[in-house]
């Protein structure tokens, strides 16, 4: 993509209204001393990180923050290799390398080509189940169709990685059936928002052994109760990309024998609880109705029918909740907008007080801890790190028991949470 249109895009991303705020929302403010100003288009200034460290106390005693890696543009996602480096991923389309606490500044070559348009991208990581031998790792990206690059879809790459500054044997395992974005757009309900957001990515291997892939509604959501596509769906498929057979809907006329599950608008978070071995899931709402998903082999859990949010022109949901052969929420978040991130489970030791909650990350309010009881989080969670103001994206839980944390900021970090003194 060249230079004109790079600016082009950043001038549409700031003449965005409502819609894309919520896609891609910043944190809240500090409480103001005087009534906020209008509600002007595109989202307002970060707030700055500082140089930290930052002290915390926390109803599990202190913690302590610091910066374990910065500089970086929009980190979306963390890998830790079993040597202890860290992988992140960059949503502007690098691959970067942590290694004994200092971030390489070249990245990982070899990458096949991205489409960085809106909030598209380089997404997620993964390591193969068996890493140690075949040195397989998988990402999730924006694809570019060629040779007209606004019409892109969600695809999984894997990779070798040596540990070099080279990919090797970088090839697509899965393409989503999700191609969307050529001009004109079509005619579609609600007030939905551009045509370059609402992809997911997330991708996690379960204890399966088979690669889990959310795919986004592509703000087309009017695509996602067909069967036929892969539009707002969660994916599930073997290593290589072929289909398990004991997927919901192997063999069904008019069925992506791929999908898992279905109805879903924005899913960027997916996660195991170690103590139950039970997949969750975040998804992103319209205006409101942000998600916290237990997911189940072939649920269907509404979008775009039934929400607890609000559609963006104020037309009401034909659902909200209770509706038959859709799935409910476990939580359900705003308005205003939470933007949950990617949660993770803490099963390490380092934190005693967190063991086994469910911690998650969010663009507006910190991180939320939820205490869990019989496989289910109970109560009002614990907000931790909102002073921070920034928008965090993904947990990782390392070898060492701290917890990682990136701020999908363009002044990006990597945050290292541990015990406080």
């Amino acid at each position: 993509m060249n230079r004109l249109k790079l600016v082009a895009l950043g001038a549409l991303l700031a003449a965005c209204g409502a819609a894309l705020a919520a896609q891609d929302a910043p944190p809240a403010p500090a409480k103001p001393a005087v009534a906020p100003a209008p509600r002007r288009a595109g989202p307002p200034p970060r707030v700055p990180l500082g140089l930290g460290p930052w002290n915390f106390d926390t109803q599990a005693g202190k913690i302590h923050v610091e910066i374990f890696a910065r500089q970086l543009d929009h980190p979306w996602a963390l890998a830790q290799l079993p040597d202890g480096t860290w992988l992140v991923t960059e949503r502007a389309g690098r691959l970067r390398v942590i290694r004994d606490g200092k971030l390489n500044p070249v990245p990982v070559a070899g990458l096949p080509p991205i489409n960085p348009a809106g909030i598209g991208g380089l997404y997620d990581i993964a390591l193969d189940p068996d890493f140690s031998t075949n040195h397989y790792i998988y990402l999730s990206y924006v694809k570019p169709m060629e040779p007209n690059h606004d019409q892109t879809t969600l695809a999984v790459m894997r990779g070798t990685w040596d540990g070099t500054a080279q990919l090797k044997d970088v090839k697509d395992i899965f393409v989503a059936d999700a191609w969307y974005g050529e001009k004109p757009a079509p005619n579609r309900c609600c007030g939905q928002g551009p045509v370059w957001g609402s992809w997911g990515g997330r991708i996690l291997f379960g204890r399966d052994g088979k690669l889990y892939i959310t795919s986004g509604d592509r703000n087309y959501g009017e695509m996602v109760q067909h069967h036929d596509n892969d539009f707002g769906k969660i994916m599930r498929v073997n290593p290589d990309g072929s289909i398990p057979q004991d997927n919901p809907f192997v063999g069904k006329e008019g069925w992506k024998p791929e999908i898992w599950t279905l109805g879903h608008r924005n899913p960027l978070g997916l996660t195991i609880d170690p103590a139950t071995g039970k997949m969750w899931e975040t998804e992103f709402g319209p205006e409101g109705g942000d998600e916290l998903n237990l997911i189940e082999k072939g649920k269907n859990y509404g979008w775009i029918e039934v929400t607890q949010g609000k559609h963006y022109n104020g037309e009401p949901a034909k659902g909200i909740k209770n509706v038959p052969g859709m799935t409910d929420p476990v939580l359900d978040y705003g308005p205003p907008s939470l933007n949950p991130g990617n949660p993770v489970f803490y099963d390490a030791s380092a934190i005693p007080g967190w063991k086994g909650d469910l911690l998650l990350p969010s663009f507006t309010k910190g991180v939320l801890r939820y205490a869990m009881k019989d496989g289910m989080p109970v109560g009002d969670p614990e907000y931790l790190l909102g002073d921070l103001h920034q928008r965090l994206r993904d947990a990782k839980i390392g070898a060492d028991g701290a917890l990682y944390i990136t701020t999908d900021e363009t002044d990006g970090a990597v945050l290292k949470v541990t015990p406080g003194k």
